[in-house]
């Protein structure tokens, strides 16, 4: 049998904080290639700080060989199994989206342009339209109409697994890690069950608002894996150097079960029965 990638530790520690790191989840090289590759698409130079106009640039997703390969790594596999359960995620195939940041003059980590705390777990309750939906993932991060009833969320979490963070850059707390509040996860949970499967939106500015804060700082190749109701939001790079990282989404093969017969739950299953207090 394969060695596995998280300890009981670490998947306790997903339990109670709503996210695991995992250190050199895949290859530094497969880091450099992606970003290679990012550069050619934002027509700027690495080596040339006059030509980074811009705070944020969001790219949208990509299917490229190297992109892929960095999210179907055994380490990760691995990983997934012991927190979603094996057979209950489906393989990636496909990376997205890029928020690339920028190092910015004279501004604080919290005065980023889009510093907003959110979660990860909406599923569209309307269709809005492939261009429109492309719209706001992408580049210009156009909010579609009605976000309030086109954007729910519902206490299965449909539609998302796990939020990942792929770091593609060396990310210090100067280099725009995404801020995150510890334990936010169980706040969730309550606020969505009487929403049933229907679910509901959320504003989240103060959903987990006294816990405390942790910086997704790491290592190129460097992966945290996060519960999708986890409490985040993205901050200024106060550094010197661009920050690369991509945001997919692990998506399940079917919603979460929450009342099982024989109370075999998966970690990610009893994170939201904690929230819920059972």
């Amino acid at each position: 049998m394969a060695p596995q990638t998280l300890t009981e530790e670490q998947i306790e520690d997903f339990v109670r904080d709503g996210f695991v790191r995992i250190e050199g989840a895949f290859p530094r090289e497969l880091a450099d290639q992606v970003r290679a590759s990012l550069w050619k698409q934002l027509d700027m130079d690495p080596d040339d700080p006059t030509t980074w106009t811009k705070e944020v640039i969001r790219l949208g997703f990509c299917d490229e060989e190297p992109f892929v390969r960095s999210a179907n790594t055994p380490r990760l596999y691995s990983a997934y199994d012991q927190l979603v359960g094996p057979g209950r995620w489906k393989q990636p195939t496909t990376m997205g989206t890029f928020p690339i940041r920028f190092p910015t003059k004279d501004k604080k980590p919290e005065d980023a342009e889009d510093f907003g705390w959110h979660i990860d777990a909406g599923f569209l309750a309307v269709d809005i339209g492939v261009e429109t939906y492309k719209e706001w993932q992408g580049e210009m991060a156009v909010i579609p109409p009605n976000y309030e009833e086109t954007f729910r969320y519902n206490v299965w979490s449909k539609g998302r697994a796990l939020l990942m963070l792929f770091l593609y850059s060396d990310t210090g707390e100067a280099d725009a890690p995404t801020l995150i509040r510890v334990g936010s996860h169980l706040d969730v949970p309550p606020l969505l069950e009487p929403a049933g499967r229907e679910g509901r939106y959320l504003h989240t500015d103060d959903v987990g608002v006294d816990r405390p804060l942790a910086s997704a700082t790491g290592n190129a190749g460097d992966v945290y894996l996060c519960h999708p109701f986890l409490v985040h939001t993205p901050v200024a790079n106060v550094g010197s150097k661009p920050k690369f990282m991509a945001q997919p989404n692990l998506e399940p093969v079917a919603e979460l079960e929450l009342d099982r017969a024989d109370g075999r739950y998966t970690p990610l299953e009893r994170s939201v029965r904690l929230g819920l207090g059972r």
